[in-house]
């Protein structure tokens, strides 16, 4: 057992032991490869070997038992600097990316595309130790403007590491993770992830594990899902439709199936179950509304990479696509003159139209992630301001369009916009092209791969005409949905 089965669905443990064979989905696979990606390249800029700092690398192609044993003897040697460090502990293992020697004692060393820390900017803000990822082992830790942000897996796997050296007398107490900040090393309690890890170990031993499976959202993803889908359609179980914890409720009162659920005319839950089992996507509430409309619109659609920074604001407007993009690392420059050159560009859009006393909108399907990444680009570029940001996403030309859609409609698969949309009229050159999909041509398209430059510009593209689609189907009344009744 490792750490990333404490996570999620227990029965993948079930599955797992009673089918070891069954493949990795592509989707896992494309994650395994970012990951070992990042490895690489933080590896890569760890301290090397001097005349007082003796590192040894382990035989990541060894057998497993012979990495433990390997990893055990490197540590009796005293070396500062352990990479690809595994051992085994009771009923689980854990590979720990490197170990960090602190007087007569190990830190693990935790390498993950996560992030992992926050930096603050008010004054008396929390702070974090923290050393260059180039200083780790030689250099002593600086306090940094951070906040720590958890994410259960990495939690875990530093508390296994923590578990396994305390076994042989050499746990620090503390560990050091790299997420998505590669030149920064932070420094963590790895006790404070105990209690968590004892709850998650116990919830996950043979006796305590579910004997049949439960629909859950990450099952579109699983490797073991065509073994659990027939038997839950079997038995019509209610977490085909709900997955989850959101058919809890009514399983407490003795509704485990679908149909039942559909029986019970329970309103909008059970008009909703109905619909799924029909394959309609879409029912029309009584308190629809079109959205607002403007003289000049325009659609915009960001594309960021993991938490790293966004390299791609679309914009649809007068039947014309313009992107704006930049294919360089994020954080740096070349991130600052992009989003600033998108900004000029809708603002002069703006104040062109108020010019000419015409009304303006800028619509974005969900402006969660427009949001934020508006408002840290203005944090950490200066430009926009955080001011301007501020007052657009306030105005009424901002328009959300998902508050329209959710307001509108229901639909027993959700409201997305690769939901939505079709139902508006609209396709997508790639059907299949997802977000899990574009962050791995992201990768390909900064290794300089044209054809996958042109597919995430394209996948942008359809995003923005599918957020004007909707709205001009909305507007007509959404012909061809029923009503919720």
């Amino acid at each position: 057992m490792q750490a990333s089965d404490l996570v999620g669905c227990r029965y993948r443990l079930v599955q797992r032991r009673a089918h070891p064979d069954v493949p990795a989905t592509p989707a896992a696979q494309a994650r395994a490869e970012r990951a070992d990606a990042a490895r690489a390249a933080v590896l890569a800029h760890l301290p090397g070997p001097s005349k007082n700092f003796r590192c040894l690398d382990l035989d990541t192609e060894a057998d497993r038992w012979e990495r433990e044993m390997a990893t055990l003897e490197a540590m009796a040697t005293g070396a500062h600097l352990i990479t690809h460090a595994a051992f085994a502990y009771d009923t689980w293992q854990v590979d720990v990316d490197a170990l960090v020697r602190e007087g007569d004692a190990y830190l693990p060393l935790l390498i993950t595309n996560h992030r992992v820390a926050r930096r603050v900017q008010s004054a008396g803000s929390p702070s974090l130790p923290a050393v260059p990822t180039h200083r780790v082992g030689l250099s002593a830790p600086l306090e940094l403007p951070y906040r720590l942000r958890h994410h259960s897996v990495d939690g875990y796997r530093l508390g296994m590491a923590a578990r396994a050296l305390e076994a042989s007398d050499l746990d620090a107490g503390r560990g050091l993770i790299i997420g998505q900040d590669r030149d920064t090393a932070f420094y963590v309690d790895t006790q404070s992830y105990q209690p968590a890890l004892e709850r998650a170990l116990e919830a996950a031993a043979p006796a305590n594990l579910p004997t049949s499976p439960r629909r859950l959202k990450e099952c579109a993803d699983c490797r073991f899902w065509h073994l659990c889908e027939p038997v839950l359609r079997a038995r019509d179980d209610i977490s085909l439709f709900l997955p989850g914890d959101r058919g809890t409720p009514y399983v407490e009162r003795g509704i485990g199936k679908v149909q039942e659920l559909i029986d019970a005319s329970l309103g909008e839950v059970s008009a909703l179950a109905q619909a799924w089992r029909d394959g309609t996507v879409l029912l029309k509430r009584p308190e629809f509304v079109a959205p607002p409309r403007a003289d000049v619109e325009v659609d915009i659609d960001m594309e960021a990479y993991l938490d790293q920074g966004a390299y791609l604001w679309g914009a649809w407007h007068a039947g014309e696509y313009t992107p704006f993009v930049t294919w360089a690392p994020l954080g740096g420059q070349a991130e600052a003159h992009n989003v600033a050159a998108f900004w000029q560009w809708l603002m002069q859009l703006r104040e062109d139209a108020h010019a000419q006393g015409r009304t303006f909108a800028a619509y974005c399907y969900s402006a969660h992630g427009e949001n934020h990444w508006l408002r840290m680009s203005a944090q950490r570029f200066g430009t926009p301001s955080p001011q301007e940001v501020a007052e657009f996403i306030a105005s009424p030309e901002w328009v959300d369009m998902f508050s329209y859609v959710k307001r509108g409609f229901a639909g027993p698969h959700g409201l997305g916009l690769k939901l939505v949309a079709p139902q508006a009229g609209h396709a997508w050159a790639e059907d299949d092209f997802d977000g899990e999909e574009s962050v791995n041509a992201r990768r390909l398209a900064v290794a300089g791969d044209q054809h996958a430059r042109q597919r995430l510009l394209d996948y942008n593209a359809g995003d923005v005409q599918a957020t004007a689609r909707i709205r001009e189907w909305m507007s007509q009344g959404a012909p061809g949905v029923a009503e919720l009744g």
